[in-house]
């Protein structure tokens, strides 16, 4: 029999506001515990939720960005349930009235082995503001677990898909555009780490070319696209067997284990009932007016897919360099601001997507701590188009750049790499070549093209690498006749 995976996400992505969601306390990560659980945090007799107007920001940036239906009236529950590290018994979140309704963001899944990258549109149900939860911290003490309850409180947007990817590539190439966009449009740092995006995984498998959802197992807390791909993969061929060999999926949270690769169940998973979800009384319902959304609008950056439209057309770059170089803003504002100084357009993509992005992914750095600014790799693509140094001379110099040791034209200077250009000491160096390879001449003059290849770099190695290359070739053909 064959099998199709079902496969979607909730994830949940810490807002960036300075503040908690219901309260006046910080949201800095890293603080000694406990130290920013303030009343409302630690749910003392009497105190009362003050919505953020920040993360309410936050949510309809998100809204407008993936095309949604934003709720002019949406509504604060209360989802109880019993864990430790929720001093309320209960979480503040939406449920029923969400503030972001249905949208879409379309994904490129790459290419594997024995298939090639394609478009999938992949549907938002719905991204819902909530408050998240404190910590356990295990062994902090010895044989003791204690309670860290600075996260308590912490803005929480929980964006949830239909259940329309189809393998673990669809899922992993999902969640890395939502946490491209959550970051492009400055609602999410981004850090998974620190756990700012964390997901969620729901799997399924049905055998295929049916349309009825098999019994799904929600993988919780995955920030990592590696695991992701790991415990999808893992957990949807442990589903398979189970079902061959005459099991049963049990509904369930389990948890993926990266040192053994395997996922394991934690506990059977619940329904919205569970939870007795009720209106907040301490909460009115959100409002969200024409007037807010079109504020917000006007704040907002331009979009990737805006963006890309833009490049092709203003820049004339492929849509493949357009997409490459909008996959992070940081990148294209980089891109863009290179071009801004006056570099061509196509050879500022090239650079970045090329030299720039290799010496960065060798040194895990970001765009942001590139030791060589746009505006010096401006001053460097100039001075090949304006024939001072070669592009092999260039590498060189990028290099030096990268290393800190100087400006473009000081690090030309110090390394004696500006080119000859001069006709007449060009012809020279080409006379002594032709003297001194009677052979090579005579085999291009019987009509062998790959000797002309072969005196060109005679040339360049006579040169020192430092003739124009262009020039070189002009030359030694009227040369020869």
């Amino acid at each position: 029999m064959q099998w199709e995976v079902v496969i979607g996400l909730e994830t949940h992505t810490q807002l960036k506001t300075n503040t908690k969601i219901f309260s006046g306390a910080s949201t800095t990560y890293g603080a000694a515990p406990n130290t920013q659980a303030c009343e409302v945090s630690i749910a003392l007799p009497g105190v009362l939720p003050v919505l953020n107007k920040q993360a309410v920001e936050c949510a309809i940036k998100f809204g407008l960005a993936i095309d949604a239906e934003i709720a002019q009236r949406s509504v604060f529950s209360r989802k109880n349930y019993f864990y430790p590290d929720l001093p309320k018994g209960y979480q503040i979140s939406q449920f029923e009235l969400p503030v972001v309704g249905k949208g879409k963001i379309t994904i490129q899944v790459p290419a594997g082995k024995s298939t090639e990258a394609y478009e999938k549109v992949i549907h938002i149900t719905r991204a819902h503001l909530e408050e998240d939860a404190g910590k356990s911290v295990h062994d902090a003490v010895d044989g003791m677990s204690g309670i860290d309850l600075n996260r308590a409180g912490t803005p929480l947007l929980e964006i949830v898909t239909e259940p329309d990817m189809r393998s673990a590539a669809e899922a992993v190439a999902y969640a890395k555009k939502l946490h491209e966009l959550v970051q492009w449009i400055g609602i999410c740092d981004g850090n998974m780490q620190e756990g700012s995006f964390r997901c969620d995984v729901n799997v399924s498998v049905r055998p295929k070319g049916t349309e009825k959802l098999g019994t799904r197992r929600e993988i919780k807390n995955l920030n990592s696209f590696k695991f992701m791909q790991q415990a999808i993969e893992y957990e949807t061929q442990w589903q398979i067997e189970t079902l061959e060999d005459g099991g049963t999926i049990q509904q369930a949270t389990v948890l993926f284990n990266p040192d053994t690769g395997e996922t394991r169940a934690m506990r059977s998973k619940e329904e919205a009932n569970d939870y007795r979800y009720f209106p907040d009384p301490d909460l009115l319902p959100l409002a969200v007016t024409e007037e807010d959304k079109s504020r917000v609008r006007a704040e907002m950056p331009e979009l990737p897919q805006a963006l890309q439209a833009r490049f092709v057309g203003e820049y004339q770059l492929s849509a493949y360099d357009a997409s490459t170089l909008t996959a992070s803003k940081a990148v294209a504002d980089y891109f863009v601001e290179t071009v801004q100084a006056g570099a061509d357009a196509k050879q500022s993509a090239n650079w970045v997507m090329g030299a720039v992005s290799a010496k960065l992914n060798a040194e895990e750095k970001t765009i942001a701590d590139s030791p060589v600014t746009a505006t010096q790799l401006a001053a460097l693509l100039k001075r090949i188009g304006d024939n001072t140094i070669s592009n092999n001379a260039a590498k060189q110099v990028f290099e030096g750049m990268w290393a800190g040791e100087g400006t473009v034209d000081a690090i030309i200077e110090a390394k004696g790499l500006k080119q000859v250009s001069d006709t007449g000491a060009i012809e020279a160096i080409i006379k002594e070549v032709l003297t001194a390879n009677q052979a090579m001449v005579d085999e291009y003059k019987s009509g062998k093209e790959k000797a002309f290849n072969a005196l060109v770099g005679q040339c360049m190695k006579a040169s020192k690498g430092k003739a124009n290359p262009a020039q070189v070739n002009e030359l030694l053909k009227n040369m020869l006749g």
